[in-house]
């Protein structure tokens, strides 16, 4: 729970309306990346809702590529099979039964028909338990270089626009999306998707486009370079450019980090493989902090600031109490589990120097420049459940990452760790709000 406390002048009152404010709320868990074979997953909608929802899952966006998975849609055996292997129809209907799935035709014509969204809801939202919230990949780019947007509480498709370059095509997806949302009165959530996959997106480029307030600095895709290479910077270090470049020298907002699956593959030998080279779900999440389990609620929320990204580690509550400059976590435990918080921010003064990647050959690569490590710097490690950091005046913005001991259940890299990560915090009177 974010508490953005202001100096009190009446300190026992807006305390007492504060706490009560926060106890109303509560903990969500969701995904906001998932694929369907409404476009490139490789399973039916229905069987991946209901992996999640049997989970300890509150929420779920089917983000399929530049469709909704709205209308009747109807798909070949032969491209199932193609797609997911032999054994998925089968898998299909030993889960829901001929009542269920409508198949038609024989031979090369048989089909399935896909679920929709309204049909999905009818069978699996439940009220404060589990939501369906509709959202698409607006999958862009400019030349070869991805760009590619999530839109999450959309209410209709927007086509990608394209632009004149990485950035313009970002600006004009996120126009769309604000321009449905004034339109629709409902409040849109886009967040910029893996920045790193084909080196398409850098920190330079994150930063310039300041009406995104949202990106991925977790995405459970092996192929997106989390970690980045010698040329490339990893994502961590993408966020830390990008908020420092925003904060220090663009008057803007920094960039909010969520954890999402990405995933694409759902069945292999009867269930997920848990292989590092396949996206599966169950990865990365939010826990999105919010009145009620309610797609506006929690995009609101989300805008807020108000939720964590995480690979396993839980949080059962994480404030930043302004009248005292405290940032506090609590860690909820895990029993033989060590739990290491790094606190990161970048100070006054930073050496705001920097310089081009270079490949070998002495040729300037299309990459996010070196900076110094005073960007994005540890400010302080703290051991245990209960970590907390006091501002001293000088940061332009403090975040947490929480590293466990103990690895994710589905681990992408060797040495992986299940971690959290928590929203900047401490910058609001450095920006000048527009």
């Amino acid at each position: 729970m974010y508490r953005f406390i202001a100096t009190l002048s009446l300190p026992a009152l807006l305390f007492f309306a504060t706490t009560q404010a926060n106890a109303e709320k509560q903990w969500y868990k969701g995904n906001t990346h998932t694929h369907s074979l409404w476009s490139d997953g490789n399973d039916f909608p229905d069987m991946i809702v209901d992996w999640y929802a049997s989970r300890d899952y509150h929420f779920l966006v089917l983000s399929d590529h530049n469709v909704l998975s709205q209308g009747e849609r109807w798909m070949t055996v032969r491209d199932i099979n193609r797609r997911g292997g032999a054994l998925a129809l089968d898998r299909y209907l030993k889960k829901f039964g001929d009542d269920w799935v409508e198949v038609r035709g024989n031979g090369a014509s048989k089909a399935v028909r896909l679920k929709n969204l309204p049909e999905l809801r009818k069978r699996f939202d439940k009220a404060g338990k589990f939501l369906l919230v509709q959202g698409e990949e607006i999958t862009d780019g400019f030349e070869k270089l991805p760009v590619h947007i999530n839109a999450i509480n959309l209410q209709h498709l927007i086509k990608p626009q394209h632009g004149k370059s990485v950035r313009d095509t970002m600006q004009r997806n996120l126009d769309e999306v604000e321009k449905q949302s004034k339109a629709t009165g409902k409040p849109i959530l886009p967040h910029l998707n893996h920045p790193n996959f084909r080196w398409g997106i850098t920190a330079e480029d994150i930063a310039a486009v300041t009406s995104e307030r949202f990106f991925e600095v977790f995405n459970g895709h092996p192929g997106v370079n989390h970690r980045g290479d010698h040329l490339h910077a990893g994502v961590e270090r993408l966020w830390d450019i990008a908020n420092t470049l925003r904060i220090a020298k663009l008057n803007a907002p920094p960039l909010y980090g969520l954890a999402t699956d990405d995933s694409h593959n759902y069945h292999e030998r009867g269930g997920p493989s848990r292989a590092p080279s396949r996206s599966e779900p169950g990865r990365g999440w939010v826990m999105v902090h919010a009145e009620k389990l309610d797609a506006d609620e929690l995009v609101r929320a989300m805008q807020r600031g108000d939720f964590y990204a995480s690979s396993g580690v839980t949080l059962e509550s994480v404030t930043f109490d302004k009248s005292n400059s405290t940032y506090a976590l609590k860690i909820k435990p895990t029993k033989g589990v060590r739990y290491v918080t790094q606190f990161i921010g970048t100070l006054e003064g930073y050496d705001d120097k920097a310089r081009p990647v270079k490949d070998k050959n002495g040729n300037t690569v299309r990459a996010t420049k070196r900076y110094s490590r005073e960007v994005g710097a540890v400010l302080a490690t703290v051991k245990g459940l209960n970590p907390t950091y006091k501002l001293t005046g000088k940061e332009l913005y403090v975040r947490a990452v929480v590293h466990a001991s103990n690895t994710p259940a589905n681990p992408i890299w060797k040495d992986q760790v299940q971690q959290a990560w928590t929203q900047p915090v401490g910058w609001k009177d450095r920006v000048k709000q527009k």
